[in-house]
């Protein structure tokens, strides 16, 4: 069975969580969640095991949503990142799945000696302009 389609696609104004409203319940997804798990193969690597450990990304916020087609929305982040797209699938288990997959990218934190503050090495990239997604308020019900 393929996962559902959100009903509605919400950013909140700080740009900090998107909503996702499925069967009527909204699931809110915090941007540094959405960041550290993106679907890129900068952070999932190419074949299991080559996975990257996310860190400095609290304070990471959403620039952009941009649908593509109608299976998912790319998700520019404000410290550059744009190259994961994340199909309704990927959002139905990020969002249902969030208190296990949270705890789990602490704990992946704690044993590496890392930490979700960012440093002088995560510092931000310089910001895109344009951009004509639907990241000025949301992404509508589909």
């Amino acid at each position: 069975m393929q996962n559902p389609v959100p009903e509605e696609i919400r950013l909140r104004p700080d740009r900090a969580v998107l909503a996702l409203v499925y069967g009527g319940q909204t699931r809110e997804l915090p941007a540094e969640y959405l960041r550290v798990y993106s679907p890129s193969a900068q952070v999932r690597g190419h074949a299991p095991g080559q996975e990257v450990l996310q860190t400095g990304k609290l304070g990471v916020l959403i620039n952009d949503l941009e649908p593509v087609g109608h299976y998912a929305l790319k998700i520019v982040f404000s410290d550059g990142h744009d190259s994961g797209l994340y199909d309704w699938d990927y959002l139905y288990k990020l969002a249902h799945g969030y208190d296990t997959m949270w705890r789990d990218y602490l704990a992946r934190l704690q044993v590496a000696g890392a930490s979700r503050t960012p440093s002088a090495a995560d510092a931000p990239a310089p910001k895109k302009k344009g951009g004509h997604g639907c990241g000025g308020g949301g992404c509508g019900g589909h």
